[in-house]
């Protein structure tokens, strides 16, 4: 169960890689990764962990709920 919290980059591409996702790939900005037509960003590296504020925003590019996050 992944907290809804300060997360690091490497456990969210590794939580959307279990709800179906792939990549992450290159985009112009940011990556991204993709499960039919969502394609949410992935935040740069050198920004350091995920706040709770943004990985919200994050998961509703990506349509999945909270709960659904804490069941990952």
């Amino acid at each position: 169960m992944p907290p809804f919290g300060p997360i690091s980059r490497r456990e969210y591409i590794r939580c959307l890689r279990k709800a179906g996702f792939k990549g992450p790939f290159s985009g112009t900005k940011h990556e991204f990764m993709q499960k039919g037509d969502l394609t949410p960003r992935v935040p740069n590296r050198h920004r350091g962990d995920i706040s709770m504020d943004l990985l919200d925003r994050l998961l509703k590019q990506a349509s999945i709920s909270k709960k659904e996050w804490r069941n990952l």
